[in-house]
C-alpha cells in the first residue's frame, strides 16, 4: 500500500506561479512549509509569516507584472532566472532559488534590482 500523493517540484512550483497571480499571501503560503526559509539580501524571514513578508514585498514592488521566466529543475532544487516589468518598475536580473521538501517548497532565496521602468 503506498501513502498520499506527494507533487513533483514542477507541479508545486506550476500552482505557485498560479497563486502568486491571485496576490492572496495567505493562499500563496500555504504551498510552504511550516518551517519554511525566506532568504533576501535583507535577511532571513522564517515560517509562513515570513513568506507572506518576502513575496508581500516582491508584490508590492512589482504590482500587475509581465513576468518572464527561465525555470531549471535538479531534483528537488529549482534555480530561476526571471525578468518583470510593471507600468512604473522592472527588474531585467531576478535570480531565485527554491528547494522543495514533501510537496511544498521548504526553502527560497530572492534576489533582484528594482529600477525604474524606462518606457
Amino acid at each position: 500500500m503506498t501513502g498520499p500523493r506527494t507533487r513533483t517540484p514542477q507541479e508545486v512550483f506550476a500552482d505557485h506561479g498560479t497563486r502568486l497571480g491571485t496576490g492572496d499571501l495567505d493562499l500563496i503560503s500555504r504551498n510552504y512549509t511550516e518551517d519554511a526559509v525566506f532568504l533576501t539580501p535583507d535577511g532571513v524571514l522564517t515560517g509562513r509569516e515570513g513568506v507572506k513578508e518576502g513575496i508581500g514585498r516582491l508584490l508590492s514592488d512589482l504590482p500587475d507584472a509581465d513576468w518572464q521566466l527561465a525555470p531549471r529543475f535538479a531534483g528537488d532544487v529549482l534555480f530561476l532566472r526571471w525578468t518583470a516589468a510593471g507600468s512604473a518598475h522592472e527588474v531585467l536580473d531576478g535570480v531565485d532559488t527554491f528547494v522543495f521538501r514533501d510537496g511544498l517548497i521548504s526553502a527560497q532565496t530572492v534576489r533582484y534590482t528594482l529600477t525604474e521602468r524606462t518606457k
